[in-house]
């Protein structure tokens, strides 16, 4: 299979790693991350006017350059690399995930055309405090009021939610609190009266929120995809959004790799350098495997993303196996051939290893997207 990208993607990914090499360093990062907004507006804002890859996965008849899984790789492994906090994910993969498949809104493209320009920023609210990875454990309620809807519920760690301007939320329209039947979907502005936010910075240098809807009145155009009957949307978009957190976290991975190989060529021990101790190498040239086969399986993850349900959510769930096992072995001896200064704050090594291994957990953990595997195999061999 030919996994070489065309001419156009290269220059998107060779464009924007000239971007971030200019405008992204670890201490321009590091400066962000210490500020009080935790971000840097008008790098959004670059990304929108000056690269346009806000619009790389939306069709040319909304503004967008008509790319696709593909070029989504391509941008969020580069955001790996240089461990980019502004919310990509959240306003165009997810957001604009939902926004693509919203045909029934009339606003839908004019909300694009927004993302598009930068003026919009988009945080996915869908876990709830007692759901852990089964987003279908919706205790969020969204019942008729007049003309719209009454949404009642908490969601919790809203990755992006404190910069956000509109907020995608999962609520509860019908059936149980477990099943799959009676999701719907709705876009919030994030001011409207009854939102609260509680933020706070996460581990690896992100800011997400606590969100508390009490009786927030919204339109019933707000409605994203049918009434109660949304799950396969949802599931569909997360499964996008585990293959582009994989092609992340692929970048993060290369980093790890490359600077500890480096790390090792500069540190003597014995007087000669440690990357000649046999030992460290062969450990390095495993932590090298583990990031290729990462770099295969995020591929298959992204090309099989147009497949059916089954096929695309086996795909997704096994290269979130093969990152999560790669994140741990490739963070951890990243951490250990550079002693205890690879966990200060001064080194980049610390920051890749604190995003790594949040994206271990992200969307479902190892054990999760096992268990999801074995579930999908076995029901379409039945």
């Amino acid at each position: 299979m030919d996994f070489s990208f065309t001419d156009e993607q290269s220059m998107l990914r060779d464009s924007l790693a000239s971007y971030l090499r200019d405008h992204y360093s670890f201490e321009q990062r590091r400066d962000a991350l210490r500020s009080e907004a935790g971000w840097r507006p008008q790098v959004w804002k670059a990304f929108a006017q000056e690269l346009g890859i806000l619009g790389a996965l939306f069709e040319e008849a909304h503004g967008g350059l008509g790319g696709g899984a593909i070029e989504s790789m391509i941008i969020m492994e580069e955001f790996g690399k240089a461990l980019v906090v502004e919310p990509y994910l959240g306003t165009v993969v997810i957001g604009g995930g939902f926004l693509k498949r919203a045909s029934q809104a009339s606003w839908a493209g004019e909300m694009i055309g927004r993302i598009i320009e930068g003026e919009v920023v988009i945080a996915f609210a869908y876990a709830e405090p007692q759901s852990r990875y089964a987003w279908t454990d919706i205790a969020t309620t969204a019942r008729r009021e007049g003309q719209g809807y009454l949404l009642n519920g908490h969601k919790a760690v809203v990755v992006g939610a404190p910069w956000a301007s509109h907020l995608i939320v999962t609520a509860r329209t019908g059936g149980g609190q477990r099943e799959g039947q009676g999701v719907s979907v709705f876009l919030v502005e994030r001011d409207t009266p009854g939102v609260t936010l509680r933020d706070y910075p996460t581990a690896d240098g992100q800011r997400a929120a606590e969100v508390f809807l009490e009786n927030v009145s919204v339109p019933a155009t707000a409605l994203i995809g049918p009434e109660g009957a949304a799950a396969p949307l949802v599931e569909q978009v997360i499964d996008q959004a585990i293959a582009a957190t994989c092609a992340e976290a692929v970048g993060v991975l290369r980093r790890l790799q490359e600077g500890t190989v480096e790390y090792t060529r500069q540190r003597r021990q014995f007087g000669q350098p440690i990357s000649e101790f046999q030992v460290l190498q062969h450990r390095m040239v495993d932590m090298y495997i583990h990031l290729e086969q990462s770099v295969s399986m995020t591929y298959m993850a992204h090309i099989r993303l147009d497949e059916d349900a089954t096929e695309r959510g086996k795909a997704a769930s096994a290269a979130k196996v093969q990152i999560g096992k790669a994140c741990r072995f490739i963070g951890q001896n990243a951490i250990q051939l550079h002693g205890g200064m690879g966990m200060t704050d001064e080194l980049a090594i610390g920051h890749h290893f604190k995003r790594a291994t949040m994206i271990e957990s992200a969307f479902g953990s190892t054990d999760h997207h096992l268990a999801r595997y074995e579930g999908l195999s076995l029901g379409r061999a039945a």
